[in-house]
């Protein structure tokens, strides 16, 4: 929690940095600023998180008190990706219920905001209570600029925005409330808010990110607030008033099917990959061509090596001082995989959420002009996250092999990327640095086989086929 405060501190900093700039103009600009996007974080645990990506892998058990002890002293630094405790984000969400990612309590949604504008506002440091959502910041900067929503953009018709400025509490205080509708949902989560009345129901917690069991819809509990008179939230009213519930309960269903919310998924981690989910992705099919340069791809945007079977294979040329730096590289120092050369020989890092690392090193260094170097990782399978053999190639030929015991099963980074050449943010592996991780020699394309595809394949890619997927590309 000392980190969070620091980090609230730092942020505010800047903040005054950036209102600093402004200078001369900003007497006449509108500035908002919003005290989170959110209620506090339950996704830390109940004893809090040296790496919060364990909890979305399903690996919190990795970080048992006494590993959370040892690293007391890191947390905050550079090789801590840490997340307070369950216990402080309930202590910072009071006097509202519940905390992030549960939309229906104002615990999980309610925000302070302040807004700046000197010669549009003349109350200074005045309150205003009329309702307000993040959808409506868009409305209110386009009317305070005298901007018309835009109905074509490039071509294509826009949807209208949802949202309602705000403008017109800025200068009255006591203003009739616009928007009077809002409703909420998240991981099935829900909750309406209608003219200072609020019904909510709570599927699922926040911090139980696997393995828990979901209660039917129908099974689920609603409450209802006058928020006229109970702005925390604080005393249910379903039961004394339950034609006022229902009345919500049904407006919950008319805005639900008016902005896409149905069908309700109330499956839990696997959302988070879209093969398990079934939703589209950006990338498909069992390969994909890279080529040097490319960088900060997301997770999204790359095929999903996890739990399966898959081989990297890069075309590289050489000098005859050998080779340092990255060919690959996906996460960071937090979880990923890098395939790179130390000391001119090929090596394979791959980091478990910054807790375990396995390495495979090839034996000799890559020959001097142009080589292909391959790994090949061989996935025991039985479920997510398991480990699997390595073996390293220098056009064809086995030069290392070794063990992986463990795998990301989810997910390697929230924000850490894919690079070929380099690697751009925090480093896979502590053999180089972002700014020491640069490939020396030269890459022609990095290439990514999944599946049946990264077993069968030939180790030895031949010209033709690399001609043929180029083209069928164009």
């Amino acid at each position: 929690m000392e980190v969070y405060a620091a980090f609230l501190e730092h942020t505010d900093h800047h903040v005054g940095r950036l209102i600093d700039a402004l200078g001369p103009v900003l007497e006449d600009t509108l500035v908002y600023v919003i005290i989170g996007d959110n209620g506090a974080s339950a996704e830390g645990t109940l004893q809090g998180a040296f790496n919060e990506m364990a909890n979305f892998n399903g690996m919190a058990d990795l970080e048992t008190p006494e590993f959370l002890a040892s690293k007391l002293d890191n947390f905050g630094g550079e090789n801590s990706y840490g997340h307070y405790a369950v216990g402080w984000a309930w202590a910072m969400d009071t006097p509202y219920q519940w905390t992030k990612q549960v939309a229906s309590h104002w615990g999980g949604t309610r925000n302070g905001t302040i807004v700046h504008w000197p010669r549009g506002i003349d109350d200074k440091g005045g309150i205003r209570n009329q309702f307000t959502h993040v959808i409506d910041l868009a409305p209110t900067v386009l009317e305070a600029a005298g901007i018309p929503q835009p109905t074509i953009v490039n071509g294509v018709m826009q949807s209208p925005y949802e949202g309602t400025s705000l403008l017109y509490s800025f200068n009255d205080a006591d203003a009739a409330e616009r928007h009077e509708t809002q409703y909420f949902e998240m991981f099935c989560n829900r909750g309406i808010y209608h003219k200072g009345w609020s019904a909510v129901t709570k599927h699922r917690t926040p911090w139980q990110m696997s393995g828990q069991a979901m209660p039917a819809f129908d099974d689920d509990v609603w409450e209802l607030y006058d928020g006229n008179s109970d702005w925390t939230q604080a005393k249910d009213l379903s039961k004394e008033n339950p034609d006022k519930l229902h009345e919500l309960q049904r407006l919950w269903l008319i805005e639900a099917v008016k902005y896409n919310v149905l069908p309700l998924d109330d499956r839990q981690i696997e959302r988070i990959n879209p093969t398990s989910a079934g939703r589209p992705s950006l990338i498909k099919g069992n390969s994909q061509l890279l080529f040097p340069g490319m960088g900060r791809l997301s997770e999204n945007s790359v095929v999903d090596i996890k739990n399966k079977s898959f081989a990297v294979t890069s075309e590289v040329e050489v000098g005859d001082e050998g080779a340092q730096g990255v060919i690959i590289a996906q996460g960071g120092r937090f979880g990923g995989w890098s395939l790179y050369a130390k000391n001119g020989q090929a090596k394979f890092h791959y980091n478990v959420l910054g807790i375990k690392s396995f390495e495979v090193e090839a034996t000799q260094p890559m020959p001097s002009g142009a080589t292909q170097v391959r790994m090949e990782f061989a996935y025991d399978g039985g479920g997510m996250g398991k480990g699997g053999d390595v073996t390293l190639y220098y056009d064809g030929n086995e030069v290392g092999k070794g063990r992986v015991d463990q795998t990301q099963g989810f997910i390697f980074s929230a924000d850490e990327t894919t690079d070929i050449g380099y690697e751009s943010g925090t480093t896979v592996s502590p053999d180089y640095t972002a700014h020491t991780s640069k490939f020396t020699g030269k890459i022609e394309w990095v290439r990514i086989d999944l599946g049946d595809d990264a077993k069968d394949a030939d180790h030895y890619i031949e010209p033709d086929e690399r001609f043929r997927i180029a083209m069928a590309r164009q």
